[in-house]
């Protein structure tokens, strides 16, 4: 099971909790001197509260498995591709941890951002969003793996450049609200997920041994 740590935030998440926690903190200050303060003081506090939980980002105790997860979610389809590869496609929920992890161990050959649209996650057409696509050297080949941006989830985070070399579950960036992680397994590389199944970032194995 996963160990939780309440305490830590997801780097690239200050621009949003910053002034929120800075507005909830001024207004109760300032709420028994003020009407107006106290009238935003409720809301603030809890906008400032559901950020915190948005933003956490908790160590995790890495499973052991070829594949895993790089998002916390739930798979949202398994497609055969053209090319013999598999595509587990992960829906991230605003209430899922945003914070995403190195699927293998490897080195990252490239990090490329496409612009594009903002349709929800959810939606067919979000295969055109806004999205970052990474390409790790692994022992399985090449893995691509590619981060969408949703409706709200209008900001990627990557958190390493092109040439890093990481641990399989190493952080590697953060997307903001819900969005969506696809990755593609190599040919001759099973899923052994389900569709409608939870995953967890670090911890589910997506393939079959």
């Amino acid at each position: 099971m996963p160990v939780h740590s309440p305490a830590r935030l997801a780097r690239g998440s200050s621009p949003w909790l910053a002034p929120t926690v800075a507005t909830a903190v001024a207004s109760l200050i300032r709420a028994p001197r003020s009407k107006r303060a106290r009238a935003i003081a409720v809301p603030a506090t809890a906008l400032a509260a559901g950020m915190l939980w948005f933003f956490r980002d908790p160590e995790r105790e890495i499973a052991e498995g070829r594949v895993i997860s790089p998002a916390d979610g739930v798979v949202q389809s398994i497609m055969p591709w053209k090319d013999g590869r598999t595509r587990v496609a992960i829906f991230m929920s605003p209430l899922n941890v945003h914070v995403n992890r190195a699927p293998l161990a490897g080195t990252v050959t490239s990090v490329e951002h496409v612009s594009g649209a903002f349709v929800p996650a959810f939606n067919k057409e979000s295969e055109n969003n806004e999205r970052v696509v990474w390409h790790f050297d692994t022992e399985l080949g090449d893995i691509e793996m590619i981060q969408i941006a949703g409706t709200v989830a209008r900001r990627i985070v990557p958190y390493i450049p092109q040439g890093t070399k990481v641990e399989q579950g190493d952080r590697i960036g953060l997307i903001r609200f819900g969005s969506r992680v696809d990755i593609y397994l190599p040919e001759g590389v099973e899923a052994a997920v389900e569709v409608g199944q939870k995953t967890i970032a670090g911890v589910t194995r997506l393939d079959r041994s």
